[in-house]
């Protein structure tokens, strides 16, 4: 394993933002030799700064693209050049499963190991403690590097996207579950009763369990005729209010579905 001055692994890690930067720093603070790159930030205190993808691999044990989906691309094509054999880039970006696995054949095709990882929670105040999901042929290495200098990588048997695939899913509901909220305190705002409603939420958010999530499936697939209508009235009122219902009329289209569904 390289190491740049005998205190750990040498990992590169693109991009240099919130989650990146974070990332890095603590990586450097556990005794990585950590290389950086970014076109738009400089590099913390503590990183070795470079000139590209290619220089900042250079080395590497271990690439960490953390920059964005639209540029996962670019930035393998640029850095394979400066990878040696072994080495396994693991792509960090939220993205789709489809494209972590044109990724991993990218990364194939220049004789590289990849490895598709999900973080699945908030960077901030975590950092490199954040949960992650790993999968692909080198998910075991990166959990195997990471996990000694304080991370949480789950590996999962499969190729890249399972991970990606994983991440996203929670994300429907959860991303959803926030989008719900913010509609319906914006409509109660402007309705004047905030306040109530906000209580009503953490009271149901508070007592919720396991069977909760049985009684919200099996009472949406029930009664999704008399919901939908609800929910119909619940977008007129919204834009009576003069609140965009897009999460109001989204449910009352999925609840027409299952309730079209359900009389065939």
């Amino acid at each position: 394993m390289s190491s740049g001055n005998s205190r750990g692994p040498t990992i590169a890690v693109l991009g240099l933002g919130e989650a990146g930067g974070a990332i890095a720093r603590d990586l450097a603070a556990a005794g990585a030799v950590v290389r950086g790159y970014d076109p738009a930030v400089p590099a913390p205190e503590g990183i070795i700064d470079t000139g590209g993808e290619a220089e900042a691999a250079t080395g590497a044990d271990l690439v960490l693209s953390i920059n964005s989906a639209h540029a996962a691309a670019g930035a393998l094509t640029a850095g394979a050049g400066g990878l040696a054999g072994g080495v396994v880039w693991a792509d960090l970006n939220t993205a789709s499963p489809g494209l972590k696995r044109k990724l991993g054949a990218t990364a194939r095709e220049h004789g590289i190991r990849f490895a598709d990882v999900a973080i699945i929670a908030p960077v901030p105040g975590r950092g490199l403690r954040t949960p992650m999901l790993a999968s692909g042929g080198g998910a075991a290495d990166v959990s195997a590097i990471l996990g000694p200098l304080g991370a949480s990588v789950e590996v999962l048997r499969g190729e890249p996207g399972l991970a990606a695939g994983k991440k996203l899913l929670r994300s429907v509901f959860f991303k959803g579950l926030a989008a719900a909220v913010v509609e319906a305190l914006e409509a109660a705002r402007s309705a004047g009763c905030e306040q109530w409603l906000r209580e009503n939420i953490v009271a149901e958010l508070t007592a919720a369990d396991e069977s909760t999530v049985d009684r919200l499936v099996s009472g949406t697939y029930r009664h999704a005729a008399r919901r939908a209508a609800e929910m119909g009235a619940a977008a007129d009122m919204l834009t009576e209010l003069e609140v965009p219902p897009l999460i109001a009329a989204a449910s009352r289209d999925l609840l027409e579905r299952l309730a079209a569904e359900n009389r065939t």
